[in-house]
């Protein structure tokens, strides 16, 4: 059984979360604020962290680039990381931060459980729902 962590000071977003993955595979905790991740990482063995990207006073790049800054020097297991973002310019955010997958709201529950399942499988996750339309110019409809 995996344990995956969702993080995001809106209830309603937590909630919106749980009901999409639930499942008797997944263990599913929950955190308001980024020090209770914190607190979370250190009670549990977490297999993956859903970070909502703007969580009050520390949201999901803060936290991400913590738990790298840790990871780095051996005082936390490496935790891979959902960032949720709010718009596209946050990919960057997402990429700098070293989180290994985003996703776009408004979230889809497929694309969030195809996010989950990659990650928790070693892979990484980039929504595409970020990418612009392919214009083509000059093209004709025959």
């Amino acid at each position: 059984m995996a344990t995956v962590l969702l993080a995001s000071d809106l209830p309603s977003l937590r909630s919106e979360l749980r009901s999409m993955l639930e499942s008797p595979e997944l263990e599913i905790l929950d955190a308001s604020s980024g020090p209770e991740v914190f607190a979370l990482l250190q009670e549990h063995d977490v297999d993956l962290a859903i970070l909502d990207l703007q969580i009050g006073s520390m949201g999901a790049m803060a936290i991400c680039l913590d738990l790298r800054h840790e990871e780095s020097y051996g005082a936390n297991v490496h935790v891979p990381v959902l960032m949720l973002l709010d718009r596209r310019p946050d990919v960057f955010l997402a990429r700098r931060s070293g989180a290994e997958g985003f996703v776009v709201k408004p979230l889809d529950p497929q694309r969030v459980r195809r996010a989950v399942r990659a990650l928790l499988r070693g892979e990484t996750f980039e929504d595409d729902a970020w990418k612009p339309a392919t214009v083509r110019v000059g093209a004709t409809n025959a």
